[in-house]
């Protein structure tokens, strides 16, 4: 895989068990990129590593007065050179392609992931974490990755230079062949307390990402009630102990990096030293002396990959194991299905709670928790709660984890309280998967869109077409109910078959609230809706009213029969205290008697139309 052939048509299946075992896969599915790389990576090495024989050889030539020794010593000193050259230039190519085709293997894997688990993954992992793993913790994976192959070839380098030393020089090259690996493993006794001050420093960096996230979200609503200093102290507050931590780790490392720089230090006074005595005792010539010395200075260039690769495998094993955390998140419905690709019709059903919206009905469900009429919702979307054991929702008789990903989806729609605008044109954002039964227009009309093309023709001063204004990131220049309109809008525009809206006119004011009303009733006629609401204007124009109360449906009627029968829904639509409730069930008779006059005129009109 090669950097222009990105992203990967499959990135493939992780290894998500755990953080190592996930980076074992990632560099099993790079194998091609880390031969490439360890093939480069040993040219490159041991032609270094051949440059202290060279010159050994040519300064005994030298000695010798050997004048062909010396122009083969200079030969072999050019072509060493345009090894190291050739292999240094694409040992880095290979090196930093193998590091970007991890690291978008490793962001692919999360968008699918993602994409997979919806508005679920926010519930289980921090906002700040999905940020700092799709970002900062990509970037590590990946530089391990593209260090394992270099450190490989820097590791065989120092065994054949070793093994070549004990046999070119004995009594110098065991010196050597003992030092060496004492120098490789001097760090190991400090690498777990450098990886505890990564990973401190690291959980730090996410509480502040996440702090900084959730600054970001609510800005609006802080500077509304000038909040916006005190969460700049709590931010100021988290960098600094960003700070702190990152000095502490830093410390530790470059403990490591001067110890890697003291020891080989002393493995050359003592070589020198032993090299001396024998050279005066005339047990090795000047050029082996020469030989085994730069030898051992070579030596510390490949040595440096062992720190690197200590170093990678220490920040990336928390990432990697972060990483494998979010890959491992399976959604509660099975992605495949176990019914065939069919998207079901009919009326949609909660064996939970015993909710049923007709098919072809405007439903209007009012819940006292809005927690619960969330995760309610979310379930009628098959998009229950991870912990959660509930029945599947039913469409036609058919639960929804039954079946494929994308037939559920398509069967029904869920719209949250909290709907995300992505930036772009209007145009872009109302280019959803469609039926065609809706146009944009058609949408944005029934959602009272009208002053929000206004507020985008003028603020966009290059777009003749209020369609082609941008929105910025999240509908930030937006305001709520605006964006709440637009969101509104999308789902319209989609034409589900059945379409769940929760509180989807919250940020509105009641006139515009009215008509959006009026707008679903018309728009949706003939198709299944149900809205999650407790306005009354939303109510009276529902067909059918269900109230659910502690986990189960209580009563299920017209918003006004509602409104004199039940007190709990009364309690919920109208807000009244216990004084009015009381004083309401003193004229409880009267109120009974108007109902079942209504229910009359009702089944009157009902007869009338049969007839017609």
């Amino acid at each position: 895989m090669q950097i222009q052939d990105l992203p990967y048509p499959d990135p493939g299946v992780p290894d998500a068990r755990s953080g190592t075992r996930f980076l074992v896969w990632l560099g099993r599915n790079q194998l091609g990129g880390q031969v490439k790389a360890l093939v480069w990576g040993l040219l490159h090495f041991v032609s270094v590593s051949s440059l202290p024989f060279c010159v050994g050889f040519a300064v005994q030539a030298v000695v010798d007065r050997s004048g062909a020794r010396l122009a083969l010593a200079g030969g072999v000193l050019a072509v060493c050179g345009a090894g190291i050259a050739l292999g240094d230039t694409m040992l880095h190519r290979v090196a930093v392609t193998n590091w970007i085709t991890a690291a978008a293997r490793v962001q692919q894997l999360l968008a699918r992931r993602t994409a997979l688990l919806g508005s679920a993954l926010t519930r289980r992992v921090a906002a700040g974490e999905v940020v700092a793993v799709s970002t900062g913790d990509v970037e590590k994976i990946g530089w391990f990755v593209e260090a394992v192959s270099r450190f490989t070839a820097a590791a065989l380098t120092v065994v054949v230079v070793c093994v070549a030393l004990v046999v070119y020089q004995p009594a110098l090259g065991v010196v050597v062949a003992v030092g060496v690996p004492v120098l490789a493993l001097s760090v190991l006794p400090l690498l777990p307390r450098a990886t505890r001050r990564a990973d401190f420093q690291r959980e730090k960096a996410g509480r502040a990402t996440e702090l900084a996230s959730d600054t970001v979200a609510g800005l609006r609503v802080l500077r509304g009630i000038g909040g916006e200093e005190l969460f700049l102290d709590r931010y100021r507050r988290a960098s600094q102990e960003v700070r702190h931590a990152a000095v502490r780790s830093a410390r530790m490392w470059a403990l490591i990096s001067a110890i890697q720089v003291l020891l080989p230090g002393l493995l050359l006074v003592a070589v020198v030293w032993h090299g001396v005595h024998l050279a005066r005792e005339g047990r090795i010539t000047v050029g082996e002396m020469v030989t085994v010395y730069s030898a051992v200075m070579i030596l510390s260039y490949p040595l440096r990959h062992f720190t690197e690769i200590a170093m990678a495998y220490s920040f990336s094993r928390p990432s990697a194991r972060r990483a494998a955390r979010v890959l491992s998140l399976e959604r509660a419905l099975d992605g495949e299905g176990t019914r065939e690709a069919l998207v079901p019709t009919g009326d949609l059903y909660d064996p939970a709670t015993g909710l049923l919206a007709p098919a072809g009905r405007l439903t209007a469900v009012v819940c006292g928790d809005p927690d619960a009429a969330g995760e309610l919702a979310e379930r009628l979307g098959g998009h229950p709660a991870d912990s959660s054991e509930l029945p599947s929702a039913l469409v036609g008789g058919v639960p929804l984890d039954e079946l494929p990903l994308d037939c559920a989806r398509t069967a029904v729609l869920v719209q949250d309280k909290d709907p995300v605008l992505l930036s772009g044109t209007l145009r872009e954002l109302l280019a959803v998967p469609a039926s065609g039964d809706v146009t944009p227009e058609e949408a944005l009309s029934a959602a009272q869109c009208g002053d929000v093309l206004d507020a985008l023709a003028q603020g966009a001063l290059d777009a003749a077409d209020p369609m082609d204004a941008r929105i910025t990131e999240r509908g930030r220049s937006l305001s709520g109910g605006q964006r709440q309109r637009l969101a509104l809008a999308r789902s319209l525009v989609t034409a589900p078959g059945v379409l769940v809206l929760d509180e989807p006119t919250s940020a509105v004011d009641s006139h515009t609230e009215a008509r959006i009303a009026d707008g679903i009733r018309s728009l949706r006629r003939g198709r299944t809706t149900v809205v999650f609401t407790s306005s009354p204007l939303l109510l009276d124009r529902a067909d059918r009213v269900v109230l659910v109360h502690e986990g189960e449906v209580a009563a299920v009627g017209l918003h006004r029969e509602l409104l004199h029968s039940d007190a709990r829904y009364r309690a919920v639509v109208t807000r009244e205290t216990d004084d009015e409730a009381a004083a309401h069930e003193a004229d409880r008779p009267d109120q009974l008697k108007e109902l079942e006059n209504l229910r009359n005129l009702r089944g009157i009109t009902e007869e009338i139309e049969e007839t017609a």
